[in-house]
């Protein structure tokens, strides 16, 4: 029963940190694209109706954070919050690069016809809606890459709760943007794009999340071994007569 009790606080302890390095990627990735966009671009890349509606549909997944299937360390755990904001820190940044990248890719298609009708879009409200699928799609599925130090593809695989919803939060999505539900209507062709490039990204994020955490832990050994030598007795070890 206490070996129980251990392994689940183990658990809770493993989603708190799995939010919070979520949490503060994507915030940084939205505050800094649409700050980012206004100076540079002078142009706004979502609406305020798309701001609420992305808050509401990253609600729900970030609920089922709790049920989902996390591995028990077996050492003992405690807080290493500059290992966590690091992380979450270069994730953000790579987050932000994949979002003005979009961004900087949109704006140029709309100043070339042929690049308007390969990957239909012809408006800035499309644009718009462009974004707001990509900030949504992409957001939800760094999920996939802050719960586990393996690859996103690797056990332990994601609870059916999880799963569940953010599959259903995606679908929701590509069909608002399809069929023009709250956002402008963009075509089945540029949300499939927009998913392309989504996926290719996250093998990106994946990728920067393991070197990280085996750079960490490459530091956090290296500052223990170093530690114990600093601590070694200075005296010959004499063998016991």
């Amino acid at each position: 029963m206490i070996n129980g009790a251990i392994d689940e606080a183990r658990r809770i302890f493993g989603r708190i940190n799995s939010y919070l390095t979520y949490r503060i990627a994507l915030t940084l990735d939205i505050m800094f694209v649409v700050v980012l966009s206004t100076i540079f671009l002078g142009v706004s890349p979502l609406t305020a109706i798309m701001i609420v509606v992305m808050s509401l549909l990253n609600d729900l997944p970030m609920m089922t954070i709790a049920y989902d299937n996390t591995p028990v360390n077996p050492r003992p755990v405690r807080w290493e919050l500059p290992r966590i904001f690091g992380l979450a820190s270069m994730l953000g940044a790579f987050l932000i690069a994949e979002s003005f990248g979009l961004l900087l890719f949109g704006v140029k298609v709309l100043s070339d016809p042929h690049l308007q009708a390969t990957f239909g879009l012809a408006t800035h409200a499309q644009l718009q809606t462009m974004m707001f699928l990509q900030l949504v799609g992409g957001g939800q599925l760094l999920l996939f890459i802050t719960r586990t130090e393996n690859w996103f593809f690797q056990q332990p695989y994601p609870a059916a709760p999880l799963l569940g919803a953010i599959a259903g939060t995606q679908l929701t999505a590509a069909l608002m943007c399809g069929f023009g539900l709250l956002v402008p209507a963009i075509s089945w062709k540029l949300i499939g794009w927009v998913w392309l490039y989504i996926a290719t990204w996250m093998f990106i994020l994946g990728s920067v999340r393991i070197i990280y955490d085996r750079f960490a832990s490459y530091r956090t050994a290296r500052h223990l071994k170093s530690a114990a030598l600093v601590n070694q007795s200075l005296q010959p070890h004499v063998p016991a007569a």
